[in-house]
C-alpha cells in the first residue's frame, strides 16, 4: 500500500465506525484485562456469552476471584478452550494485583507483560482501550489485514505492530487496532475475503481480488 493511500483507508474505516470498540464486555480495567485474557484462542462471543458474563456477575474483583479458588473459577470459565490453564493464569494475576499493586491494574507496559498469561498483545489492548494509550494490539486479524493489504507487512506480530506505528496518520493511532480487528474479523476474512463489498478495496494490494459468489439458481 502506498504512503498515499493510508490516509484514504482510515478515514473510510472512520467514517463507517465513528466510535469503535471492542466487543468484549467489561465495565472495570480490571473486567478488561480478565476478559482479554480468557479471551486467547476463543472467539469474543464464546467469551462473552459463555464465560465473563456469568464470572463477573459473581466475581468482579481480583479478591472476590481469588476466593472462588480454582475449582470454582473453573466451573464459571470451563465452557472455553484451555480452561484450566486461564484459571491458574488469572487467578495468579490477581494475586499478584493484590499483593504489588493493590489490587489495581497496573498502567506500566512492563508490570502488565509481567502478569501471568499477560503478553505483548493482552498488554496492548489494556493501554489502548482502559487507559487511552496509543498502542497496536496485533492479533490474527490485524496480522491477516496488515500483510493482505500492503498497510504494515511484517513476518511477525512485533514487526506489524512495529510497521503499523510508524505508517498509521497519528490522528487515527488511538482507534486504528478496532477498525483493523472488525475489517479481518468481518470483511478481509481468512479464507475468502470479502473484496466486493469491501470499503477500502481500491487501496489494497491483494490481487486478484475477490468476486461476488455466484447466485444459485
Amino acid at each position: 500500500m502506498k504512503a498515499a493511500d493510508i490516509e484514504p483507508f482510515f478515514a473510510t474505516l472512520q467514517a463507517a465506525n465513528p466510535m469503535p470498540t471492542s466487543e468484549l464486555e467489561y465495565s472495570t480495567v480490571f473486567e478488561l484485562l480478565a476478559a482479554v485474557l480468557l479471551s486467547a484462542q476463543a472467539t469474543d462471543a464464546g467469551v462473552k456469552g459463555e464465560a465473563t458474563r456469568r464470572l463477573f456477575h459473581v466475581a468482579n474483583t481480583p479478591q472476590a476471584i481469588l476466593a472462588l479458588g480454582q475449582e470454582g473459577l473453573e466451573e464459571y470459565i470451563k465452557t472455553i478452550g484451555l480452561y484450566r490453564m486461564k484459571a491458574k493464569h488469572l487467578l495468579e494475576t490477581c494475586r499478584i494485583l493484590v499483593e504489588k499493586h493493590g489490587g489495581k491494574v497496573p498502567r506500566e507496559r512492563e508490570a502488565l507483560e509481567a502478569l501471568p498469561g499477560v503478553g505483548r498483545k493482552t498488554a496492548n489492548v489494556v493501554l489502548n482501550v482502559a487507559f487511552g494509550e496509543e498502542a497496536m494490539a496485533v492479533d490474527t486479524h490485524i496480522f491477516r489485514v496488515s500483510n493482505r493489504t500492503g498497510l504494515a507487512p511484517g513476518k511477525t506480530p512485533l514487526e506489524v505492530e512495529e510497521r503499523l506505528m510508524q505508517r498509521v496518520p497519528k490522528a487515527y493511532l488511538q482507534d486504528a487496532h478496532h477498525w483493523l480487528i472488525l475489517h479481518g474479523r468481518y470483511v478481509c476474512v481468512a479464507r475468502l475475503p470479502k473484496c466486493w463489498q469491501c470499503a477500502v478495496a481500491r487501496w489494497c494490494d491483494y490481487q486478484p481480488k475477490t468476486p461476488p459468489p455466484a447466485l444459485k439458481t
